[in-house]
């Protein structure tokens, strides 16, 4: 029988041992508020590609007139994002390539999603493991046991591979007790592929946008705009060959 490494189950401890305190009920609370919030308002209208299409000229102005308190405010945002799981990710990566370069738009990104994701791993870590991990479904066993044999090693395979969703993969680590440097180094590295490549898509967009094209279905005949798509394409079957792989493996 594999074992739970050291590291693991002592966090699992820990997490055990703790009560839910007011300060984490309001936690709960806050996450809970913002995610209704979200889509009562429909907030996600205002971070979409329609927006992005609406309101792309005065971004890049504020942008190239305020690029410090553009970045900030972007970073904010983004981690604000995924510490509430809002489902606005692919949006706002695209977004920031296309307002700061691929470059300058990845670092900015992954630095701010990880920030969002240890946020979430930490108030989930102190007051959320027992409760839903006694109501998780069946992959969060299938998940465990992959844990149990290194937890560095898959944690960073699940980001670099969306297997799982991202959300889950965010949350799952708490449950199981992984430490948090474990989980902020595997989730920095792990999400750079797949940042690059949807930041790529907005530096392209905003090429072609600059070059006097506009938002329009022409722009995805663009060779920049498919070079980027074919990224994506290829990111996202990796997963399918992985389940392939695995099964034939096991025939």
């Amino acid at each position: 029988m594999n074992q739970v490494p050291d590291s693991v189950a002592e966090g699992t401890g820990r997490t055990r041992r703790k009560g839910i305190s007011v300060m984490h009920l309001l936690l709960i609370a806050v996450l809970i508020l913002g995610l209704v919030a979200f889509f009562t308002f429909d907030l996600g209208s205002y971070v979409s590609f329609d927006a992005l299409r609406a309101h792309h000229q005065a971004l890049a102005d504020f942008v190239n007139e305020h690029l410090a308190v553009a970045m900030l405010l972007f970073g904010l945002a983004y981690a604000v994002a995924v510490a509430f799981s809002l489902p606005v990710g692919s949006v706002m990566t695209v977004t920031g390539g296309f307002l700061f370069g691929q470059i300058v738009g990845t670092i900015l990104t992954v630095v701010s999603a990880t920030v969002g994701a240890t946020a979430l791993f930490l108030i989930a870590k102190t007051a959320l493991g027992d409760p839903l991990r006694e109501r998780a479904g069946p992959w969060l066993a299938r998940m465990e046991k992959g844990f149990q044999e290194d937890a560095f090693n898959y944690l960073l395979f699940l980001r670099l591979i969306p297997v799982f969703p991202f959300f889950a993969v965010n949350l799952v680590p708490a449950f199981l007790g992984v430490g948090l440097r474990t989980y902020v180094v595997t989730t920095f590295i792990g999400i750079i592929p797949g940042t690059f490549v949807y930041t790529s898509i907005g530096a392209a967009l905003r090429e072609l946008v600059e070059a006097g094209g506009d938002f329009s279905i022409q722009l995805a005949l663009e060779p920049e705009i498919i070079a980027a798509l074919v990224g994506l394409a290829v990111l996202s079957l990796i997963p399918v060959a992985y389940r392939r792989i695995k099964g034939t493996k096991k025939t």
